[in-house]
């Protein structure tokens, strides 16, 4: 017997559906349904995107309706256009360093010390670009954190992460959050953080990044530099492709903290 609720019952729309719904949609749609009776289940059978099901022994499991079905789709589809629009303004960025006369990175996995409630700890993070300074001397990496957001809630989470930022911040010199047009404002990010926007196609410096040294006095550690040998750089297009020695391009991006020039 299939126990459901009219439509016209519904006191929300599925427009209103926060992460934590879609999570247990696809839960449940992974799962045996079995209820969990708290309110984020109440919420998605009231939208109808849930309905219970009892057998003849008068157990109930949970199943996921068709309109259910349908917001499973739609929210794939939304998810896959927001990884492509957050991936093509990680590329730009990560180019726009390259013709800085850096060498980038995308998708690094590093660890950082930071302090926590217990002391200090160790947190892993993935800075979506990380570039340093083509330069043999560790004084002069300037290694930068950039952080992109597309998406004014993903930007929201990212500023409730502090320790999240203090990780970036004991990996670089500057941490810039990159931001898709009309998202946020940069008096929302922390101060110890620049921002930049996207805006027509050209990336724009709302606020620069605080020039700070790094924490740690032989420049990056060991750990970071292993990750770095481990990884592969960007690659410029191959027309942007530069004989050694010869000088970057004027690029639209502002100097960086204390840049001078390749060493």
């Amino acid at each position: 017997m299939i126990d459901a609720i009219p439509a016209a019952a519904m006191p929300m729309t599925v427009a209103r559906l926060t992460s934590l719904h879609r999570r247990r949609l696809r839960e449940v749609w992974r799962s045996a349904g079995w209820p969990a009776q708290d309110i984020v289940e109440a919420e998605l059978l009231a939208m109808g995107l849930l309905e219970r099901i009892h057998d003849a022994a008068g157990r109930c499991t949970l199943r996921v309706t068709d309109a259910g079905i349908q917001t499973l789709a739609e929210s794939a589809a939304l998810n896959r256009a927001v990884r492509s629009d957050h991936e093509a303004l990680v590329e730009q960025v990560a180019q726009a360093m390259i013709r800085e006369g850096r060498i980038a990175w995308r998708g690094l996995s590093l660890r950082a010390r930071v302090a926590t409630e217990e002391g200090e700890g160790w947190q892993m993070a993935m800075p979506d670009v990380y570039s340093v300074r083509h330069t043999s001397v560790a004084a002069y990496l300037q290694p930068v954190v950039h952080e992109i957001k597309v998406r004014r809630a993903d930007l929201l989470a990212d500023l409730r992460q502090p320790t999240k930022r203090a990780a970036y911040l004991d990996m670089a010199g500057a941490v810039v959050y990159v931001l898709a047009e009309g998202i946020g404002r940069a008096d929302e990010v922390p101060p110890e953080c620049g921002v930049m926007e996207m805006r027509g196609g050209q990336l724009e410096t709302l606020r620069p990044a605080p020039a700070r040294a790094l924490p740690h006095a032989d420049g990056l550690p060991f750990a970071i530099w292993m990750a770095l040998a481990r990884a592969t750089p960007v690659r410029a297009p191959e027309s942007e492709q530069r004989r050694l020695g010869e000088e970057p391009e004027d690029s639209s991006m502002p100097p960086l903290p204390g840049s001078g020039g390749s060493e």
